[in-house]
Parts: C-alpha cells; structure tokens; sequence
C-alpha cells in the first residue's frame, strides 16, 4: 500500500512497529496530494499456480504497465521473479479500482530478454516500466525506454544503473549506512572501524561508510575486507583487533551466514564484545542474526517489519506460501502506479510526479526517489535481541521539508 503526500505530516504512521496492526481492509492503498483516500479490498483467495501466465496481460485498465521479471531465470531468479509477480497480482486486487493492465514479460533472467521485453511491452503501449530485476538488465532497459520517453521503476541495488528517468525502488546500502552511522554518533560514537565482505555490497558500503562517517565528524581508524573464509575472516579479525582499544563502534555489514563467523573471530583475537558496539545493515533482519548471543546488544538499521509481516500474512493466503523479501518492491510499484493513475492525470508518470519530495508510504515505510534516480527511505535502528529486533529508534513518517 503506497501513500503519496502534499504535506509531510499526512504521511502514514501504519507502518511503526508496535502499534495498531495493518489491516487490508482497514488501511489505504493511497493517500494522494489532494488528501483524497482510496481503499484497499480485502485479500481474495488464490491458490499457488493460479497466478498468470509469463507475457500475459493482468487487468483490464486502460493505462498499459510494463511489468518484467525473471520468471524463467537461473538458480533462485526464477522464484524471486515469480513471487514479485504474484506480489504485484496482489496489489492490483488490493487496490480500489485500478485503471492499468500489467504487460508481465519474463526476461529469463537475460539482458537480451529484458531488452526484448521491453521493446515490446513498449510497442504495445506500456506508458511506465516496472522492473526488471538485475543492474544489466535495468541499464538495456532503461535504453530503450529513454528513446521512448518511458519512466522505469527498477529493482536493482546498484545505483550506477539509476538515472534521470530509471527509479530505484530497491533497499540500497547507502541508506543503511547513513542511518547507522548518524545514529551511531548521535549516541556519542566518534571512532569506527569496519570488516566488509570482499564483493560488489562491501564496495558500496565502504565508500558510503568512509564518507557519512567524515561527514559527520567521527573518524574511520581501520577498514578491513575478507572472502567467505574461515582463515581469511580471522585474518581480517586480527588486523582489525590491533586498532580495537581505539574504537568504540565496529560495522559489519554481511549475510546471517558470515556475521557470526566474523564476531567470533574478533572475539578469539581478544576484541571485547562487550565495550565495543557493534553495527550491521539491513541484512542482520534474520532469525539468525537474533539467535547469536555474541550479538545481543548490537545495532543495525532496517525497515521495520509491522509491514512486511501483514504483508506476508495476505500473501500466504492468496498464494499458500511465504514471499520472497522484495516481493513487496514489486507490491509497492503496482500501487504506485495505480494510485497516480488515478490522482494525477496526465502527468501521472512525470519526473515532477515520480520525484514528489513529500515521497511516498508503502510497505517498507516511506521513501521517495531522488531526480538521479535513487531513492531514500525511512529506515528504523534496531537493537539485536533473542526475541528479535528491538526498535531503539522509529522510522520516520516522513520526510523534512527541503532536504
């Protein structure tokens, strides 16, 4: 369910962990700047394989949407693809009265199918592309749609595939960072240290991370980077260990799976867990995170979970299944679109439309994108407990005036 606001304070509060729970036939699909309400149906039914069809129309509105996944990709695409469909299903039998139809098109997980999509879909009349998933795949698309004049709302986590016209709705570590870190030095944490996995995620946070810390005052004093190794993570450990007495905070942004190997090693190479805070991303929202003593206390940022919890419970009912963690993403897009179908006439997909600074509420929290084509959301700061995470500090409901 998405929101979109005029003002900053009429954005919803539905998502704050704690409070009432989100019910679908309670809540709005969409709170448009004009302040006018539109409600979402209940969850209907559906059994597991009802779904439609690859490269089907879904609805019957008059405003044509692209909608291109990797419904027949390699390895796990194909039911990151098919849940994010099913996702998108759901939102447009949520929403009150949609006037699209989704163009779905399955690009295999391939640039060439995702251009092909594309194109099509395009040639048929889609005004807005959502999707597809992969940074490859966005930039061939996002191609084709710029010699059509065709805005794209991507999946991708790699901002160098955003621009003008090419929205990122995705969880980028960039906001992580920032949130952890501001929070972190609001509660008087000056010097850092960080242990970054050897990939494509570590290099994008440890930019973000050396940045945002300068940026407000505190100090990066050791900065190390491991492979998925036992030897390799105890010997990043020790090289991070040596400078321990002079940190206070240690970032470890990474999987469930290596997180608790990389707190053991620092533990075994004499770093007290105990004096040091540890921090993670958006990645620590797992059971396992939770499950690991070392871990208890630590801080991490990420969206709060009340939405995506009733999210998935009206998902298991049409589906018979639990989706996949951007299966919202796909969620959120339907909605949004929907929804400036419906307030915002023919300028539903301009820039100044998609950009709205006021943002929008779906259900992760607020976000809005940014005229490059990231986007910014409103993430909490949680504190790692047995029971799960602990919001020490909401997510905002919305956004300041002016930045």
């Amino acid at each position: 369910m998405v929101v979109m606001s005029r003002r900053m304070g009429v954005l919803t509060d539905a998502w704050t962990r704690m409070r009432a729970t989100l019910s679908a036939t309670a809540m709005a699909a969409f709170l448009a700047a004009c302040s006018t309400q539109l409600g979402s149906g209940p969850p209907v039914a559906q059994q597991p394989g009802q779904a439609a069809n690859a490269n089907a129309a879904v609805g019957e509105g008059q405003v044509r949407v692209a909608l291109i996944l990797p419904l027949s990709g390699q390895g796990n695409a194909a039911a990151a693809g098919q849940s994010m469909k099913n996702a998108a299903e759901m939102a447009l039998a949520e929403f009150k009265s949609p006037n699209i139809q989704l163009l779905v098109k399955d690009d295999g997980g391939t640039v060439q199918g995702a251009q092909a999509g594309a194109q099509q879909a395009i040639s048929e009349g889609a005004e807005i592309i959502i999707g597809p998933l992969f940074a490859q795949s966005v930039s061939a698309v996002g191609q084709v749609a710029r010699s059509s004049n065709i805005p794209v709302i991507a999946f991708s986590t790699d901002v160098s595939v955003a621009a003008r016209g090419v929205y990122l709705l995705s969880f980028l570590p960039e906001t992580d960072v920032r949130r952890i870190v501001d929070f972190s030095i609001s509660r008087g944490k000056r010097s850092f240290a960080a242990l970054l996995p050897d990939n494509a995620y570590g290099t994008v946070v440890e930019g973000a991370f050396q940045q945002e810390v300068s940026r407000r005052g505190g100090r990066v004093l050791v900065l190390d980077r491991y492979a998925l190794d036992g030897n390799r993570i105890n010997e990043a450990a020790r090289r991070v260990s040596q400078a321990a007495n002079q940190v206070d905070s240690i970032l470890i942004p990474d999987s469930p799976d290596a997180v608790p190997q990389v707190v053991s090693a620092l533990a075994a190479n004499g770093v007290d867990l105990r004096r040091v805070q540890l921090l993670g991303s958006g990645l620590w929202e797992d059971a396992r995170i939770s499950s690991t003593p070392a871990l208890d206390g630590a801080w991490y940022a990420a969206p709060e979970s009340t939405g995506f919890r009733n999210f998935s419970a009206r998902y298991r009912v049409r589906y018979g299944q639990d989706p996949v963690r951007t299966a919202t993403l796909a969620y959120d897009a339907v909605a949004l679109v929907a929804a400036l179908v419906k307030t915002q006439g023919p300028q539903r997909f301009s820039e100044p439309a998609l950009t709205n600074p006021s943002g929008f509420a779906g259900i992760d929290g607020v976000f809005r994108f940014r005229p490059e084509g990231t986007n910014e959301r409103g993430l909490a700061v949680l504190r790692v407990a047995p029971s799960g995470g602990q919001v020490l500090s909401p997510a905002p409901h919305s956004f300041q005036p002016g930045t």
